[in-house]
């Protein structure tokens, strides 16, 4: 048998639950196209880091976020 294919993500929180669903749908897709195996076999997961937890050169995103307008 051979092994499923699993997907891990890691984004940022804060975004809305519909984004999130469309993501685990574009992954699946382009996993069943990319391997031709069944969706039924693709595995996905997100998770949601907290911007507090998540940095780029020893500045987390929320300390970053004032600086760029308050987007990370």
């Amino acid at each position: 048998m051979a092994a499923l294919p699993h997907v891990a993500i890691q984004v940022r929180s804060g975004r809305d639950p519909e984004s999130i669903r469309r993501l685990i749908s574009a992954v699946t897709e382009a996993v069943v196209t990319s391997l031709d195996t069944p969706a039924r076999t693709v595995r996905v997961i997100v998770t949601e880091v907290p911007t507090t937890h998540w940095a780029n050169g020893d500045v987390t995103l929320a300390e970053a976020a004032p600086h760029h307008g308050g987007q990370p």
